[in-house]
């Protein structure tokens, strides 16, 4: 029989062992169509889907719902190691048809954020509400993409700030009354059209108690902003599998503070200020790329403080800024993401101050 030392020394070492194994981030994995039909951009073909869910049950993640370990990691509660989740956007068949049933023979959750106007008008492209409680049984849940997939920043011609808002709002509220009605409930959880998000949108979904989801690549964790969280596309040019292990390994940058000069880019080239957390980084490892131009210029203003600045303008559209830095044992990558979106006038903006 065990002394009462004994049994101390034991669950001593049994607590260091959970806490070996938790994990306070994770990744989350972006994927569109499972079909070799649709557009190549966003798709995986079902082999490739099957290679992606095989490398997970194989390697030992641990798949879990998106929205309990939101909870969790918010929270400040420890995942199982190797936590992962997957999530699809729109509503598409294809994933009913060849994503479901590699994801059900493997028991893996997973979460589609639904785009409901051609839910509602029966398309034969898209899912129905029979097929979402199929899959609903099997693990899936099932969250808001908004009703048509707008531009969520973009303004109809001749349309007011307020009329713009009443519009966006419209397009979270329905959804989500659309769930509880089909479904029962929702999970509280949006996925921005395109990424897209400002400062007023992302109070909509503070104040709806919604958690939501941007387009810039990265490791959620409990210092994520809750209301534009980043996801790993897999997809397209980012389904191959030698580069989806590196991001599967990757931890959240650890930073104490971040600074992007706001949501929208300008004529001038884009520059983000990060400050690193106390501790023993490999700093001198850190490398910024900005999207189609290379590396970028790295200032280190202090030790821990680093401003990173495009060479040159972003044209109209989306950039980004994607940093990566080596973790002391070499075998992950810290990882951090910044979107900006050039807008041109034709397109109708909000206001940058939004």
């Amino acid at each position: 029989m065990l002394s009462k030392f004994h049994y101390g020394i034991l669950f001593g070492a049994m607590s260091v062992s959970m806490a070996v194994q938790a994990q306070d981030y994770l990744p989350v994995l972006q994927y569109h169509h499972v079909s070799v039909s649709s557009p190549k951009s966003t798709s995986v073909t079902p082999e490739q889907f099957t290679e992606h869910m095989d490398y997970l049950k194989n390697a030992g993640f641990q798949v879990v719902d998106l929205r309990s370990a939101l909870d969790d990691l918010k929270a400040h509660k420890a995942l199982p190691e190797k936590a992962v989740a997957i999530s699809f956007d729109d509503a598409y068949r294809s994933i009913y048809q060849a994503g479901f049933p590699i994801l059900k023979e493997r028991n893996f959750p997973f979460t589609v954020f639904i785009n409901t106007e051609p839910v509602e008008r029966k398309s034969r492209s898209f899912l129905t509400w029979e097929q979402m409680k199929e899959m609903e049984a099997s693990g899936g849940v099932f969250a808001n993409h908004t009703i048509r997939h707008p531009y969520m920043l973009r303004k109809e011609e001749g349309e007011s700030d307020d009329a713009w808002l009443s519009r966006m709002t419209k397009e979270v509220d329905t959804v989500e009354a659309l769930l509880i009605k089909n479904l029962g409930h929702s999970p509280k959880m949006l996925a921005y059209p395109y990424g897209e998000s400002n400062r007023t949108i992302r109070t909509m979904m503070e104040e709806r108690g919604v958690m939501a989801f941007g387009q810039q690549s990265g490791v959620v964790s409990a210092d994520s902003d809750f209301e534009n969280l980043p996801r790993f596309p897999a997809s397209g040019a980012y389904a191959k599998l030698s580069t989806l292990k590196t991001k599967l390994d990757a931890k959240p940058m650890p930073l104490l503070a971040e600074q992007a000069g706001g949501d929208f880019a300008t004529d001038k080239p884009v520059s983000i200020r990060l400050t690193f957390k106390d501790g023993k980084y490999r700093l001198k490892d850190l490398v910024c790329y900005v999207a189609g131009q290379g590396k970028a210029s790295l200032d280190w203003v202090s030790e821990n403080e680093v401003i990173a600045t495009a060479s040159k303008p972003f044209g109209v559209g989306r950039g980004r800024i994607n940093c990566t830095m080596p973790d002391n044992s070499a075998k992950h990558y810290y990882w951090y993401s910044n979107v900006w979106i050039r807008s041109a006038p034709e397109h109708g903006y909000v206001s940058e101050k939004s």
